[in-house]
């Protein structure tokens, strides 16, 4: 399993710790200094089955920033995230070919 993590974040670490209970220790990414490419964002909303609208941060000042809205397309908005690993929502969790955002963090629970 691997997980998208952002240390500072309380709903990652709880995702973390959750998988730690049940006896798995992730290989974790700190995605924002270990930014994901345009293509692994894409690969990651295969495995989630969302709209890419669905794996960004949109109340960041960033989302704003960079002009994006609720309407943009899934192509402007991967690489957007792939320049802004901040916009990025997190934590996503990763087994096999699926994969789930960790809102609540219980959710990663699902992959096990």
């Amino acid at each position: 399993m691997i997980l998208w993590h952002n240390p500072r974040c309380s709903k990652s670490r709880e995702a973390l710790a959750l998988l730690q209970a049940k006896g798995v220790e992730p290989e974790v990414r700190r995605y924002l200094e270990d930014a994901p490419s345009f293509d692994e964002l894409k690969a990651a909303q295969v495995a989630l089955g969302v709209p890419a609208i669905e794996m960004v941060r949109t109340k960041e000042a960033e989302f704003k920033a960079a002009g994006l809205s609720r309407d943009s397309d899934d192509e402007t908005l991967l690489r957007a995230m792939a320049e802004t690993p901040k916009l990025i929502e997190r934590p996503v969790a990763f087994a096999s070919a699926r994969a789930v955002i960790g809102r609540p963090p219980e959710r990663v629970l699902e992959l096990l």
